[in-house]
C-alpha cells in the first residue's frame, strides 16, 4: 500500500498541522518530509502538485493543502 506524504517547512503552522495529521492518520501510513531541512525533495513535492505547505499528498495522488505556511516557490 502506498503511503500518504505530508510536506512541511517547519513553521509553526506546519508543525501544528503535522501533529494534527499524525493524530488522525496512523504513523505507519504517512511519510513526513520537512522541506526546510530536505531541500532535495522540493522538486518531488512540486511534481506531486504541492503549491504550498503544509500539504498532504494522499496515496491516490490527491493533494490537500492545509492552511498556508509557505509557497513551494519560496522553498526552492
Amino acid at each position: 500500500m502506498a503511503k500518504a506524504v505530508f510536506y512541511h517547512a517547519g513553521c509553526p503552522v506546519c508543525v501544528s498541522a503535522e501533529q494534527d495529521i499524525l493524530n488522525l492518520i496512523p504513523k505507519d501510513t504517512v511519510e513526513v518530509i520537512h522541506l526546510g531541512t530536505d531541500k532535495a525533495k522540493v522538486g518531488q513535492a512540486a511534481e506531486a502538485g504541492v503549491k504550498s505547505v503544509p500539504a498532504l499528498v494522499l496515496a491516490n495522488g490527491n493533494v490537500l493543502h492545509i492552511n498556508f505556511g509557505a509557497s513551494i516557490d519560496d522553498l526552492k
